[in-house]
């Protein structure tokens, strides 16, 4: 996989870009896995805000999985993580990360956490590709599937058809893509996020400690469009 940058340096980007990403029309699924400790320790939402609190559910199972006994903050069991929407991956990302008390609160209660539930504290700093392998617990694992390039409609997808220099090289593409055994599913993800980027992942000013990139998998001049895309959506430098 291949790092592009999404052009994001602030929060308030990378969530405009997380939202474009889940809307995108050349993403065919998703799967975002977010573990019990990242949701139990967002606070309840101001009892005077407007919209409805989309993260009720996902911090209800999250206090009812930890509060099992059959059931170890420390361990890989898999029942500590939830797959999630993108909506609720977005809401999580702007508690942890947007400027203001609820972050302080989760990042807080995320601290307090690590530390009941022994678990090691983090030897790296946020966004460090190296401790990707030996991360625990992974607080979020996000991804999107995108289309395969042979069901690419001519006149809805044109635009990433057209990005191929001619019509032969995304032919020749779209067959390589089809008749590779174990060829890629051509595919984004966010760079992995343990404790550690929810709780420095982003400065009090709303600047994030590293610009944000994602992960893409797939045919180089396809990824590229779709990347492209997800900037001009989120108003971001193309």
């Amino acid at each position: 996989m291949i790092a592009l940058s999404l052009g994001a340096t602030r929060v308030e980007e990378a969530l405009r870009a997380v939202r474009a990403l889940g809307a995108h029309r050349y993403v065919a699924g998703r799967m975002h896995m977010v573990h019990a400790l990242a949701f139990d320790a967002i606070p309840l939402p101001d009892p005077s805000a407007r919209e409805g609190d989309v993260l009720t559910g996902a911090r209800a199972w999250a206090r009812a999985t930890l509060a099992d006994p059959t059931v170890d903050a420390r361990s890989r069991d898999e029942r500590l993580w939830r797959r999630s929407s993108d909506v609720e991956l977005v809401a999580l990302l702007d508690a942890y990360w947007s400027p203001g008390g609820t972050a302080q609160t989760a990042r807080e209660g995320l601290v307090a956490s690590i530390e009941r539930c022994r678990l090691p504290s983090a030897g790296w700093a946020p966004f460090d590709e190296r401790a990707e392998h030996s991360m625990h617990p992974l607080a979020v694992d996000a991804g999107w599937e995108l289309l395969p390039l042979a069901q690419l409609d001519p006149t809805r997808h044109k635009g990433a058809i057209d990005a191929f220099a001619t019509a032969a090289s995304f032919e020749s593409a779209r067959a390589t893509e089809q008749t590779i055994l174990g060829a890629p599913v051509p595919m984004l993800e966010l760079p992995a996020l343990g404790l550690v980027e929810l709780v420095s992942g982003a400065h009090a000013d709303g600047t994030l400690a590293e610009p944000l990139v994602v992960w893409a998998q797939g045919h180089p001049v396809y990824v590229d469009y779709v990347v492209r895309g997800v900037r001009r959506a989120s108003k971001l430098e193309v």
